[in-house]
């Protein structure tokens, strides 16, 4: 009866660099999710437990690394000894608990069915936390090269980490495996680099890439105060020696995140009212307001041009934390290394949604099916199995991406497929979007050197925009889908949108922002959204008592830091009342636009407290004083001569 327990049960969710905010912060129970469905749950995983008790042995040991550090490791090993089993590994900063000898992580494996499979399950708490000696150093840059003897970094802690269990553990059949969600994720990523040679798959789900451009910390340049913030604040702070438990969670006082940040101030500040100096990684924002040596050292993508093991990348289309690093690393593997194997499956999810959630909604978008059971079932298990155990069947197709509107898993030998066409869609004048470019019209004055039509609004630091409607102190993930009717009201918020159309029209790949623009300041953040907006006969959805007709989903977004327009190494200061060309790269989505929809383009320069305030002066903005933070007029031009823009890429099955 032990077998037949659920597959699909959550597994232990290790969030972000992912904040442990992330592993309590799922979606509001739903009227879906009743009572009899959570004891169901509940009784499955009883069961298991029952299951793993009577057939896995837990042992736990001091792995020294090469320079003499132990770092805490619990291996589970199947007390089935009549064949041999590949090892899988997972390496985490969160805790490996429960540490208790008759307690098991439940389940082991990434879900049930690896359990019932047969591993051998490492786990590690990495150097300097929880019970592993050492200091712990938030993305550990890896150490130059040549390294000496005892010169450490995560690439060496894995690979010795995986020579001490080939020779220390046994009934293994020499091969292992590894994988993580985000920071173990990013564990993984480091596992691949100068490989073990028994380490011949490899699966990093939601790693951060670069923390400067696109992950946790940044995104081009733009500091993500409020999430970098409640991660340290539990993550990152200087610890007296090994324990067991986790940092008590920061008590911000207020329910509103958008209120404290707002009074606490530039990021300087911040450290000086509630870090006190104990949390390095704080210091080190501030000491490295540019994208200098330190950042680029920890660029993942610089190391990835010898990756031997197969390699299953995992990312969600509303990821809020790490959705540009599964992408990038997924990009920088193909180019760099022709002939690996190199899948890339993308879906419906927030932060590792596809460990702890079923994959049918998210907040009130519904998907219609389970996706991450989906890609449990037919994605991640068969690629492990097939690559550590030579058994089943495994689709190496390049791309399984998950097409939202039409809620269907496809499958493409290139991502993006080789049959996009770019096409553009056009700010025009009264909040209109058009697929046709604009012309000089007679108001515009055929005998004139350039045409200026455009729209301004006032930029005030003191009131900016939120990034989201509801009331928190933590980022969340909601947002990345959620109704943005509150933004559209804004007077400092320009809206443009299409008239409802007549077909679908589905994009795939990479969607790239081109504005033209004006500050009265000498420094600005642009913001630019893609919005889906639903017909006003759009039906209730059943996962949540938001009206959907009207519905303004936020479907893609992203910021760019007006000083690092042309360079993030060397910040320039915007010219005031000079027409400047601003590029933003708002990441890739699969997504159909169905027939009677509308597409809407917000253009905004805050987005509070995700990201925190430019002053709009071009300063340190890390430690920019109250007086430093002026209102600015912005200017988005939309004319003949300065064609602000969004560039899609279509697939031909749409208009």
């Amino acid at each position: 009866m032990l077998w037949a327990v659920a597959l699909f049960a959550v597994a232990p969710f290790a969030a972000g660099c992912g904040a442990p905010e992330d592993a309590t912060d799922a979606p509001p129970p739903t009227p879906a999710q009743t009572e009899a469905a959570q004891t169901e749950a509940e009784t499955a995983a009883a069961a298991h437990h029952e299951y793993l008790a009577a057939n896995y042995e837990k042992s736990e040991y001091m792995v020294a690394m090469r320079d003499g550090i132990q770092l805490y490791t619990l291996v589970y090993e199947p007390l089935d000894r009549s064949r041999e089993y590949p090892i899988l590994l997972f390496r985490t900063p969160y805790s490996i608990g429960p540490y208790e000898p008759g307690e098991y992580r439940n389940p082991l494996g990434p879900s049930r069915e690896f359990d019932l499979s047969g591993y051998i399950f490492a786990f590690q708490d990495v150097r300097g936390q929880f019970r592993s000696e050492g200091e712990f150093e938030v993305i550990r840059a890896p150490a130059p090269e040549p390294r000496g003897p005892t010169d450490t970094d995560e690439i060496t802690d894995n690979r010795d980490t995986i020579e001490w269990l080939l020779a220390n553990v046994e009934n293994h059949n020499g091969r292992v495996g590894q994988w993580g969600i985000s920071y173990p994720g990013w564990q993984t990523v480091m596992g691949m680099v100068d490989a073990h040679p028994a380490l011949v798959a490899s699966s990093p789900q939601a790693s951060p890439s670069d923390m400067f451009i696109g992950d946790d910390w940044h995104h081009n340049g733009a500091f993500r105060i409020m999430y970098a913030f409640s991660w340290l604040s539990g993550n990152a702070r200087r610890r007296d020696g090994p324990t067991d438990t986790r940092g008590a969670r920061f008590d911000y006082g207020t329910t509103s995140g958008y209120d404290f940040f707002l009074n606490a101030g530039s990021a300087a500040t911040v450290d000086e009212l509630y870090f006190h100096g104990d949390v390095p990684a704080w210091r080190d924002f501030i000491e490295h307001p540019n994208y200098d040596e330190f950042w680029q050292r920890q660029n993942a993508l610089r190391y990835l041009d010898d990756v031997r093991p197969a390699t299953l990348n995992v990312a969600g289309w509303f990821d809020t934390e790490d959705f540009y690093g599964p992408m990038s690393i997924y990009r920088t593997v193909e180019a760099e290394n022709p002939g690996l194997e190199n899948t890339l499956v993308v879906g419906p999810w927030l932060h590792g949604g596809w460990a702890r959630m079923d994959g049918d909604f998210l907040g009130c978008i519904a998907f219609d099916t389970k996706t991450s059971h989906h890609f449990q079932r037919e994605f991640q298990f068969p690629f492990f199995e097939y690559h550590l155990k030579d058994e089943g069947t495994w689709d190496a197709t390049e791309a399984h991406v998950f097409l939202t509107g039409m809620n269907e898993w496809r499958a493409y030998d290139s991502w993006p497929p080789a049959d996009v066409t770019p096409v553009s869609l056009y700010l025009g004048p009264n909040g209109t979007l058009a697929f046709e470019p604009p012309t000089r019209t007679a108001d515009s004055g055929a005998e004139a050197a350039v045409d200026l039509h455009a729209d301004s609004y006032l930029s005030d630091p003191s009131h900016p925009v939120p990034f989201s409607a509801e009331e928190r102190t933590t980022l969340g993930h909601l947002w990345k889908v959620e109704d943005q009717r509150f933004a559209s009201e804004r007077p400092d918020v320009l809206v443009y949108q299409s008239e409802p159309l007549e077909e679908d029209l589905t994009i795939a790949g990479p969607i790239g922002a081109e504005i033209f623009v004006s500050t009265t300041g000498t420094d600005s953040d642009w913001i630019v959204k893609l919005i889906d907006v639903y017909p006003d006969d759009a039906p209730p959805s059943g996962n949540c008592d938001v009206p959907m007709g009207g519905y303004q989903m936020h479907l893609a977004g992203e910021i760019m830091r007006g000083r690092f327009r042309n360079d993030f190494e060397n910040p320039e200061p915007m010219v005031p009342g000079e027409v400047t060309r601003i590029g933003i790269d708002l990441r890739d989505r699969f997504h159909t636009f169905k027939a009677g929809h509308r597409l809407m383009v917000h253009v905004q320069s805050s987005w509070f407290p995700a990201y925190d305030r430019n002053p709009q002066t071009f300063v340190d903005t890390y430690t920019a004083a109250p007086g430093d933070y002026r209102a600015a007029t912005q200017t988005v031009y939309r004319s003949a001569d300065y064609p602000s823009r969004v560039i899609l890429g279509v697939l031909p099955e749409s208009p």
